[in-house]
């Protein structure tokens, strides 16, 4: 079973994640997410149109959990005791975090994103594997809507009904200081049972 957020223009974001949930349970999770890349590549087109950020994750029975993604849009795990950050922000922010710039400077440089579908590319295309029952994918509008504390809290109360936590989530996200709220798109993904039944 494969699940995916393509953060981008709306119809391109439909089209892509489909692409994406469609290839990754075939080839791989970070194919996938290429695979998805191919409709926004446009070699020497700046800026390239259209394009967004994604993550995918594929899961089947008995084994754990990939995860692939570019950009900002990010993959959480639930281990059953704590709510665990399983991707890294590919923004401009993390990089200078990395690289040991002061936190508060960096924070001026989250919005800036560092690699999008339009650029991807084996090398910007990140991939792991995680043990997590329970997975969160988020557009970038869930962890600057919500505070990690409460992200967990609702996690903790709806972790048995995949649904109704994503609607809790998305519920729960607020506005900036000025108002402006950005997107909040979520996908919970249990790990599948034996018998092959979704647990999305």
């Amino acid at each position: 079973m494969g699940a995916a957020i393509v953060d981008g223009i709306a119809r391109f974001a439909q089209i892509a994640a489909e692409v994406a949930s469609r290839v990754g349970p075939r080839k791989t999770p970070t194919l996938g997410i290429l695979a998805a890349a191919e409709l926004a590549a446009l070699p020497g087109t700046v800026p390239i149109t259209p394009d967004g950020v994604a993550v995918l994750a594929v899961a089947q029975p008995g084994e754990e959990t990939g995860i692939a993604w570019t950009g900002d849009s990010r993959v959480y795990g639930w281990d059953g005791e704590q709510l665990v950050q399983r991707s890294t922000d590919h923004t401009v922010g993390q990089y200078l975090r990395v690289n040991g710039i002061p936190v508060e400077l960096a924070k001026e440089h989250d919005n800036w994103i560092r690699c999008s579908l339009g650029r991807a590319s084996v090398a910007t295309v990140h991939f792991a594997r995680i043990a997590d029952p329970l997975v969160l994918l988020t557009s970038d509008g869930v962890p600057d809507g919500i505070p990690h504390a409460e992200l967990e809290r609702l996690v903790r109360e709806h972790r048995g009904e995949p649904q109704a936590l994503a609607d809790a989530i998305v519920a729960a996200t607020r506005g900036n200081e000025e108002g402006y709220r950005d997107d909040a798109t979520v996908v919970v993904l249990a790990q599948p049972r034996m018998d092959g039944t979704p647990g999305c």
